[in-house]
């Protein structure tokens, strides 16, 4: 809930807050998206993303208000700030595929077009990889049997 008397950007219980601290170099999680584990790198900066109030403008529940709205400037600055902590959780190429997106949403979306999916041969890999586990000379069944 805000608080009545305190623009939006002023009250911490806004989205349109950005704390002091709050930085376009900060790095949400422990590992930049270098094109592999998609699924846990989004689930981590999500979480990241909803601990700071922010998670709106990737999910598309906070739109881009029209430019004459009293909001308009807060979306924006909130807006850039959600794209440089993409750009910086990202690795390079990635990083630069998506530079020119105007919302951190269109960033979000294009990622999830691009690595949200499972393919046909994923699973399948996955499978012979946990078949192929060993334990010294024995694999998984045999071990624990």
């Amino acid at each position: 809930m805000t608080t009545p008397n305190l623009a939006p950007n002023q009250d911490p219980a806004s989205p349109f807050y950005l704390h002091p601290t709050d930085n376009t170099a900060s790095q949400l999680v422990s590992i930049k998206f270098k094109g592999e584990g998609y699924g846990d790198w989004r689930r981590s900066m999500m979480i990241s993303m909803s601990s700071k109030n922010k998670l709106g403008f990737v999910d598309g529940t906070i739109a881009k208000p029209d430019p004459t709205h009293d909001t308009y400037q807060a979306w924006m600055r909130c807006n850039d700030m959600m794209i440089s902590w993409l750009l910086y959780n990202l690795d390079g190429s990635i990083s630069k595929s998506v530079l020119y997106f105007h919302t951190a949403r269109e960033i979000w979306l294009d990622l999830e077009d691009r690595f949200g999916f499972v393919s046909g041969p994923q699973p399948f890999s996955l499978e012979q990889q946990a078949v192929e586990i060993s334990q010294g000379n024995h694999n998984v069944a045999e071990f624990f049997t």
